[in-house]
């Protein structure tokens, strides 16, 4: 993965963010077939995707029925707010039942096994329950940038995704759009989308809803942020049960999709990766989710021990984190990570401070 932060390269993306109009899917299929010369993402034709498998029985459709359900009364998250989403509130999230989101495009500053040579075909999710006083995307996950669409827009991002080459659909903070999501690839599948559904979530997921996700999600890729529920309730707006929810919610991914390993072409198509983000002063007790990683995970699961933490938005507030982090701290996590036994470690380069 290379060390290029998410709003610089949603920066460098304009032509893919600009608005998508709202129309028909099969107005729009016809629209690109005629105009654009398909691409086609390169995947292994043997491969299909979990979510195509439960279209086939008519599964996904009433899965993603059931989760747009949970909104009446919203407990699609672990903070479990029930606002009356379906009626208009704004939940914790600051979202609606109104789908938002920011932009789309391919990204080629995710992990290399989901990059390969066309890029993660990433979708920007609008808003988010956890709330990061660091957030490097606050103005999406906090301030609200992004436009009104449908799910049948989504549905339509999903194909032109696939159309220009990308190895899979990465919806980033999905989990108060769940709902949406399923049922946009529920139409989309009607169209032929099969590239592989990433699941990019900040890893504090209530399980019932993980497991109305089974069969669906083929690439987890969650954060684990924090291991101490003081810093977790500091930064993240009060969610001190993240150590325990994340932990929990980490284990049933395993459980679904298994260690991930890159197939023959180099391309993921199925597993978790983890994500660790090292801060500074080690406010996250970075050491503790590497130890616990080895000790309830196979040891070659898959881990990003991720080194570009920068303040930013509120975090000049708050003195423990009010700056990068240096080698040292970085190297302690790696070495710790090694001494526990784990053998499938994504190691980035880290400046010196």
């Amino acid at each position: 993965m290379t060390n290029v932060s998410r709003k610089r390269f949603l920066e460098s993306c304009f032509w893919l963010a600009l608005p998508l109009p709202a129309v028909q899917i099969s107005s729009f299929i016809a629209h690109e077939t005629q105009q654009h010369k398909r691409i086609n993402a390169r995947i292994n034709p043997e491969f299909e995707p979990g979510y195509l498998k439960m279209k086939h029985s008519g599964e996904l459709k009433k899965r993603g029925e059931s989760l747009w359900k949970l909104m009446e009364s919203c407990e699609l998250c672990p903070r479990m707010c029930a606002a009356e989403r379906l009626d208009g509130e704004k939940g914790f999230c600051e979202a609606s039942s109104q789908l938002e989101i920011a932009s789309f495009h391919p990204h080629h500053g995710e992990e290399d096994a989901l990059v390969g040579n066309g890029g993660s075909g990433t979708v920007f999710f609008t808003n988010c329950n956890l709330r990061c006083v660091f957030c490097i995307n606050y103005d999406i996950s906090q301030e609200g940038a992004g436009e009104q669409r449908s799910i049948e827009d989504l549905a339509a991002m999903m194909l032109k995704l696939q159309q220009i080459g990308c190895h899979n659909i990465n919806v980033v903070t999905p989990t108060h759009y769940s709902a949406h999501i399923v049922l946009a690839l529920d139409l989309a599948a009607d169209h032929g989308l099969s590239l592989p559904l990433v699941y990019n979530t900040c890893g504090r997921e209530r399980l019932e809803i993980l497991k109305v996700l089974d069969g669906i999600v083929d690439i987890y890729l969650p954060d684990f942020k924090y291991f101490d529920p003081i810093a977790a309730d500091t930064y993240s707006s009060g969610a001190d049960t993240y150590p325990q929810v994340t932990g929990d919610a980490i284990l049933e991914m395993n459980r679904q999709v298994g260690v991930a390993k890159p197939a023959a072409d180099g391309l993921m198509y199925s597993g978790l990766m983890i994500r660790h983000l090292v801060m500074p002063n080690n406010v996250s007790r970075s050491a503790e989710i590497m130890k616990w990683i080895a000790k309830n995970l196979p040891i070659d699961t898959y881990v990003n021990i991720m080194s570009q933490y920068r303040p930013t938005y509120k975090a000049f507030d708050y003195e423990k984190i009010n700056r990068r982090i240096t080698r040292a701290e970085y190297l302690t996590v790696v070495n710790t990570a090694k001494d526990a036994g784990l053998i499938n470690l994504d190691i980035q380069g880290v400046p010196f401070y």
